[in-house]
């Protein structure tokens, strides 16, 4: 994958209303390079919420995690470095 396939890649940041308060965040378009379950061991352990790994037909793998965690995962991909701010798209609410 060159750089400028990895520039190109929306990163999205979504999220699902459940029953009452409770919420869940969806994370898709993460490039196969990175190790998906590091990174969302690392996202638990940072953010003190519970997560796991889908695997969907049409979108691939896809991180689910409990709570709104939307900000929290952009500012997390800016800092490490992963993504560029201009390359993720927080939907919902």
């Amino acid at each position: 994958m060159t750089n400028n396939e990895e520039l190109n890649t929306p990163f999205d940041l979504r999220i699902q209303q459940r029953n009452g308060k409770k919420t869940l965040t969806t994370f898709q378009g993460l490039p196969k390079k990175y190790d998906h379950k590091k990174l969302l061991k690392a996202f638990k352990k940072e953010f003190a919420c519970n997560g796991t790994l889908v695997d969907d037909d049409e979108l691939g793998e896809v991180l689910q995690l409990s709570g709104d965690q939307r900000l929290k995962i952009a500012e997390f991909l800016v800092n490490e470095h992963i993504a560029k701010r201009t390359d993720i798209k927080i939907h919902g609410f």
